[in-house]
């Protein structure tokens, strides 16, 4: 063999070598009969690069051979990414290609998400793809109505906090911190008449007590009385207090109705009349006997006559 056959073929030998290292580094294994190409299609990819990891049900069967830019006019903006199978594992093109981050500060991996029904996928289709939604991207979207919420809250308070400081000028602040020192001094005098107020209380304590204790015994008295009510015939009192008015109403009735002395005595004009008469009577012999004693009573030592009456002018003129 000549020498340069020989450097022919150690020359094809190590182009050989440097095809199959180069591909070997882009995940492709030029040797194995198994490989399956792939493509999946995303509007992002997430920190996704070459290289990266392509696992199915977390284990690794694969790894991403490229990114390139969707070159049609309606996907513009769109990625397309290649990457190759090693394992013969079958799933159908229904299959989910997700691009999941398997930690916040490491990079982006495709996981397949396989399904079996349906058409067997094969090499050189392309699949659907999604995007896991990462822990900061997570936070992210949840931060950002916060956020909007938050700066519009700020705005609120900053306007708030102007109208308060407009608000309260120097003689305002004079005026809060007068009312703040006579805020003190009445809870400190409220303080005191509590301080008062227990004292009293202290000291008519045994005074409460007692009182507390005759009410208890007035409160027996009167359950005491209470019973003798609920035993006593109250019926029958009242069934004699009944026949009692009852009777007083009949005497009163025939005393109206001029019955027996009282009514004659009430009811008799002739009565009333002769009565007046007897008095007015009984009042001018009374008038007489003062006047005139003579013409009544006649008293003699010596068993002389009684002259006659004889009345004088003054005394018939009276």
């Amino acid at each position: 063999m000549s020498r340069e056959l020989k450097t022919g073929i150690i020359a094809i030998v190590v182009i050989a070598l440097f095809i199959w290292g180069y591909n070997f580094l882009k995940g492709q294994n030029l040797f194995d009969g198994n490989t399956r190409n792939f493509k999946v299609e995303y509007s992002n990819i997430a920190g996704l690069t070459e290289s990266s990891l392509v696992t199915i049900n977390g284990l690794k069967v694969g790894k991403v051979t490229n990114i390139e830019f969707n070159r049609a006019k309606d996907k513009r903006g769109h990625l397309v990414v290649s990457f190759v199978i090693e394992k013969d594992f079958k799933f159908s093109k229904k299959s989910i290609v997700k691009i999941y981050s398997p930690s916040p500060l490491g990079g982006s991996n495709l996981a397949i998400i396989p399904e079996y029904d349906g058409e067997e996928a094969v090499s050189g289709d392309t699949l659907t793809g999604e995007v896991e939604s990462s822990l900061f991207t997570s936070i992210g979207e949840r931060l950002d109505p916060i956020q909007s919420k938050l700066e519009h809250v700020m705005v609120s308070a900053d306007s708030l906090f102007k109208n308060i400081n407009n608000v309260l000028d120097t003689e305002t602040q004079n005026s809060l911190k007068t009312s703040v020192k006579s805020l003190e001094f009445t809870l400190s005098e409220v303080k005191k008449t509590m301080l008062s107020i227990n004292g009293i209380l202290d000291t008519s304590s045994s005074d409460l007590q007692e009182s507390i204790k005759n009410t208890k015994v007035i409160t027996e008295n009167f359950s005491k009385v209470s019973d003798t009510l609920a035993n006593a015939n109250i019926g029958e009192i009242i069934k004699k207090a009944e026949v009692t008015l009852n009777s007083a109403n009949s005497m009163l009735a025939g005393i109206n109705s001029g019955k027996g002395t009282i009514g004659k005595l009430i009811k008799d004009d002739q009565l009333y009349d002769n009565m007046t008469s007897a008095t007015e009577e009984l009042e001018n012999l009374l008038r007489e006997m003062k006047l005139n004693p003579k013409r009544f009573v006649h008293f003699s030592l010596f068993g002389k006559k009684a002259k006659p009456y004889t009345p004088n002018s003054e005394e018939e003129t009276n």
